[in-house]
């Protein structure tokens, strides 16, 4: 593997074809993830707050496929 600097604002990285697909898009996802919300002002807190909002709403628009 090689990690480049190209300039002050990218790198590029180099990886064998050999490595596992799926393994590696997690962690282009999680790459995504810290590029996404470096400059997020949020509290923990509120992101917890919102999860729960929408794990109860997804709930209460699918309970009926689960509980019969």
């Amino acid at each position: 593997m090689q990690v480049k600097n190209i300039d002050n604002n990218k790198l590029t990285i180099t990886i064998s074809s050999a490595v596992d697909s799926f393994g590696l898009q997690r962690l282009i996802d999680y790459a995504n993830y810290l590029e996404v919300t470096s400059k997020s002002r949020a509290k923990q807190s509120d992101i917890d707050e919102l999860a729960d909002e929408v794990n109860a709403d997804w709930w209460e628009k699918n309970k009926s496929r689960f509980i019969k």
